[in-house]
């Protein structure tokens, strides 16, 4: 079907409110029904094939907005995990987090780690979510633990195993933003260098499969040079 597939899509979800707002609704509305859409993109990730996925779920910034909207997402992410975790484990799904904890509410905060600990040998696919997640953060967390550590000069390689992600996760291929907007929005600044791009206005609550497919189909048209030839060119 397709001539080839990204090994790792990173989705920026995006129009949840706008989604909400469209109906009449207020705001949190619109991110109870993305995590819909969340897990039917896990469940098309996974029949596809694709090992990996991320999800921009919290950004450093998204605690700028009303106080209410952001205890309401982190009381969302709490019980989706509470309820999901056996179903985690039957379906062969891990989960890990990426970003910074010391301003995660402690139950928020004890369900990820928890959804960790106990999906870590799982194996269908490996599902990222971002949470109080900034690419600039990202970066400077690892500049200051290279620095604690004395180190004084380090290359691409080095630098990479002090970043959010384990060693062994290949950078995305593919990041997929909806809603319409055409920005990066400060998300995996240091590991999208050579990710192909893909923007559609469709609402992340109305991501469905079509909208998937659309995306996976694209990609497989794009010719990565990653800086050199044609990735299907003999050198």
């Amino acid at each position: 079907m397709f001539s080839k597939l990204p090994r790792h899509i990173a989705f920026i979800m995006d129009g949840n409110g706008r989604w909400a707002q469209k109906r009449g609704l207020p705001r949190i509305y619109g991110h109870a029904k993305g995590v819909k859409t969340v897990e039917n993109v896990i469940n098309l990730s996974k029949e596809f094939g694709i090992p990996f996925i991320t999800l921009y779920a919290f950004s450093t910034e998204n605690w700028k907005r009303p106080k209410e909207e952001v205890e309401f997402l982190m009381e969302l992410l709490r019980e989706y995990l509470k309820s999901n975790l056996e179903r985690f484990k039957r379906e062969n799904i891990r989960l890990s987090f990426i970003g910074r904890r010391d301003r995660i509410p402690q139950e928020t905060l004890r369900w990820m780690e928890k959804t960790e600990e106990e999906t870590k040998y799982c194996s269908a696919i490996w599902v990222f979510v971002a949470v109080d997640y900034g690419g600039r953060d990202e970066i400077i967390r690892a500049i200051n633990k290279l620095l604690k550590e004395g180190k004084k000069e380090i290359d691409e390689t080095t630098f990479k195993n002090y970043l959010d992600f384990p060693p062994e996760v290949p950078e995305p291929d593919l990041l997929i933003r909806t809603a319409g907007e055409r920005r990066i929005s400060n998300f995996l600044l240091w590991h999208i260098a050579y990710t192909e791009l893909y923007f559609t206005d469709t609402l992340w609550p109305d991501f469905g499969r079509e909208d998937f497919v659309k995306a996976l189909e694209d990609f497989s048209k794009r010719k990565r040079k990653f800086g050199g030839l044609d990735e299907e060119v003999d050198s």
